[in-house]
């Protein structure tokens, strides 16, 4: 027994220090970007950090994904701005806009109740990449201004178009010691991580960033620049800490559409980081999501209340998280508890840092989230993803992101019922499940296997991946869809991690269109 014990202890140590040292680092990489998101969502500064510290110290005692990092995102920025923007921009759209957060929370709590956690795959795998490239370059366009020292009250109605369009004016009117800053930023976040050796991955690039930038715009006098959008503001933060929700507007339709907004775009996001970061999990443990889409809404429901951002599981900083060594959910706290005393202490100097240097960095952010690469795989895929994913992002740059993703699942429907896909299809899945003997479970797949039969069909598998052995049976199927096909791929993998034996039967019946492993697969080739 004593044996066990110091063993027990030892392994609490090697935790303890593990997630206190990656909370650490993940805090260098989440100060400056969570100030940078808030300025771009038209919130003060500091509601970004105080989101952050929400999402790290409040939401770790709910069932939260072990390695996930929670706080505010590049991705709901361009909701976030347009809401502010809608309710009258400044202080009532800032707070108006915080209430929408917390009733958003809410449901958001609701939604992991009820578990349904299992709905994100509702959402065709490639409308959702749509969805974030079209929000990467939102990012990007507004960010251009920033970071040639544009004054940015000047382009904040601008659509994202008439900004890139606008980049030569942009050019022409920058204050070159904060674009010289700005540039210089974009060639540290874009060029550090790319050095060789070991070194450059465990430092941030936010750290070079901040040691590199704020001594340099000292140096250069930037302090003595009259314009107002230098540097950030976070003002008489305590002072002014406590209610900042304004629910006047909650009778209205636009509040709810922006609840709605918030709700499926941050949930989707969440999870899918969620996923991306338990598949690559090494303890083996296995995230709850409907366990952190409570935790995380009690987290929004707190930031809405005191006017911080809605937060979500961060992809950049979760993989960070991971990368540094994180081994619990505690390491999400610990980057919380260094953010609150970085308020609590180093206020001064964080009111020292470029706006030029948060562009940057948050241009970085939108670059992730277009991620050209994933763009190439997606037109690598055929004819029918590229059209589901250009729709998704042209409607998204011209409206909003809910026409954005709404357009491009009607693309998607389209075009599966010119691949033979019946209407009655898309809402009953012929998924049955049958025991072969005391180790073996057969999955029967009837018809189609397509993104609106994604929730039953996970159960299923779910079920007979309680047992020794999988069949899975294509033998009447006759088309399958990415989004499935991508599913059914990842879904694999982490089966045969666990030990469970996998049959497919009759799966090479069913031929991609194209040459890509991804691609749709149909019984009878047609040209792609």
């Amino acid at each position: 027994m004593e044996v066990k014990d110091q063993i027990s202890e030892k392994v609490v140590k090697s935790v303890w220090k593990s997630d206190l040292l990656a909370g650490f680092l993940v805090f260098l990489i989440a100060l400056p970007l969570s100030l940078g998101i808030a300025k771009a969502s038209g919130f003060p500064a500091a509601m970004g950090v105080l989101s952050a510290i929400i999402g790290g110290i409040a939401t770790v005692f709910f069932k939260v994904a072990d390695l996930s990092i929670k706080g505010p995102a590049a991705g709901l920025i361009t909701i976030c701005a347009a809401s502010v923007a809608t309710f009258g921009g400044d202080t009532q759209g800032w707070e108006i806009t915080a209430s929408a957060v917390a009733v958003m929370a809410v449901f958001q709590m609701l939604f992991g109740v009820f578990k349904f956690g299992i709905v994100s795959n509702l959402f065709p795998h490639t409308a959702i990449q749509g969805m974030l490239a079209a929000i990467g370059l939102i990012i990007i366009a507004k960010q251009i201004p920033v970071l040639l020292g544009v004054d940015p009250s000047a382009v904040e109605d601008s659509r994202p178009l008439m900004l890139y369009y606008a980049i030569p004016e942009f050019v022409a009117q920058a204050q070159w010691q904060i674009a010289a800053l700005g540039i210089l930023g974009l060639l540290v976040v874009f060029g550090f991580p790319a050095l060789p050796g070991q070194w450059t991955k465990r430092i941030p690039a936010p750290l070079i960033l901040l040691v590199l930038l704020v001594p340099l715009s000292v140096f250069m006098g930037l302090d003595r620049l009259t314009a107002n959008h230098a540097f950030v503001e976070i003002g008489d933060f305590w002072g002014e800490f406590g209610l900042h929700a304004d629910f006047s507007a909650v009778g209205s339709w636009l509040f709810w559409k922006f609840v709605i907004m918030l709700l499926l775009v941050g949930s989707i996001e969440s999870l899918l980081t969620v996923k991306a970061i338990d598949s690559k999990n090494k303890t083996g443990r296995r995230a709850d999501v409907n366990g952190d889409l409570i935790g995380l809404g009690f987290g929004n429901v707190i930031s809405g209340l005191l006017g911080g951002l809605p937060m979500i599981s961060e992809v950049v900083r979760s993989s960070s998280n991971m990368n540094f060594g994180a081994k619990s959910k505690w390491s999400n706290f610990f980057h919380g508890l260094f953010l609150l005393l970085a308020m609590a202490f180093f206020i001064p100097f964080i009111e020292m840092i470029p706006n030029s240097a948060l562009a940057a960095l948050l241009i970085a952010a939108g670059y992730h989230l277009v991620e050209p690469k994933n763009i190439l795989e997606i037109f690598r895929l055929g004819w029918e993803q590229r059209g589901i994913f250009i729709t998704t992002v042209v409607v998204t740059l011209l409206t909003d992101l809910l026409l954005g993703i709404l357009f491009g699942i009607m693309v998607k429907v389209l075009y599966q019922v010119y691949r033979g896909v019946r209407l009655k299809d898309f809402i009953r899945p012929r998924i049955s499940l049958s025991t072969k003997d005391a180790s073996t479970v057969e999955v029967r797949i009837k018809g189609v296997g397509i993104f609106s039969h994604l929730v039953k069909f996970q159960r299923a598998v779910d079920e007979a991946a309680k047992s020794e052995v999988v069949i899975l049976n294509f033998e009447n199927c006759t088309y399958l869809d990415h989004s499935f096909v991508a599913f059914w791929e990842g879904y694999k993998k982490k089966m045969l991690a666990s030990g469970v034996k996998i049959q497919e039967l009759c799966l090479e019946n069913l031929q991609p269109i194209t040459n890509h492993p991804l691609a749709p697969r149909v019984a009878a080739m047609r040209e792609s």
